[in-house]
């Protein structure tokens, strides 16, 4: 793998469990809208039993998710160590948001809508789960085309490597 695309990786995989760290701190355990199962039927956050087995499943989300972040810190570190590589703010910082949007449209799509075990704000009326969840792949496409946006814009110091080799 080159340093270039250790880097690229490196900052989606970043922004993927930062996305994840942000949704699972905020919405399920700061706000408490959903749990990881908290509209399957078998496990109702209403009992004892059920918030039981959602907390279980919260933490192996919580678990992927810094599997994402310490992949991706250990590529952006390997990448740079030692290295002439050179990223500019911009570039990093889209790259983030990058992984971060894909993220949200990944969870949002599969999560909410294929599987539908839990919506993103659970607290409000069902007759508007489906708004909630649309606008989450919303800012999710948003932060995506951003960032991609950032990441590539010309005349912006990318990522570079003098000599593109595997490292």
């Amino acid at each position: 793998m080159t340093v270039r695309t250790k880097l690229y990786v490196g900052g989606v995989l970043l922004g993927i469990g930062f996305g994840g760290f942000i949704d699972g701190i905020v919405l399920h355990q700061i706000l408490q809208w959903h749990h990881m199962l908290s509209d399957h039927s078998s496990y109702p956050v209403t009992t004892v039993a059920g918030l039981e087995v959602n907390t279980l499943w919260d933490g192996i989300f919580h678990s992927a998710t810094w599997t994402a972040a310490l992949g991706g810190l250990f590529l952006t570190w390997h990448a740079l160590r030692g290295s002439t590589a050179a990223c500019s703010t911009r570039a990093f910082v889209g790259l983030l948001l990058l992984g971060w949007g894909s993220f949200n449209l990944v969870e949002g799509t599969v999560n909410h809508h294929i599987l539908g075990i839990h919506h993103v704000n659970e607290t409000v009326p069902e007759a508007q789960w489906l708004a909630w969840d649309l606008g989450f792949l919303a800012f999710g496409a948003t932060l995506a085309t951003v960032g991609a946006t950032l990441a590539r814009r010309p005349n912006n110091q990318r990522i570079t490597h003098t000599e593109d080799t595997p490292a």
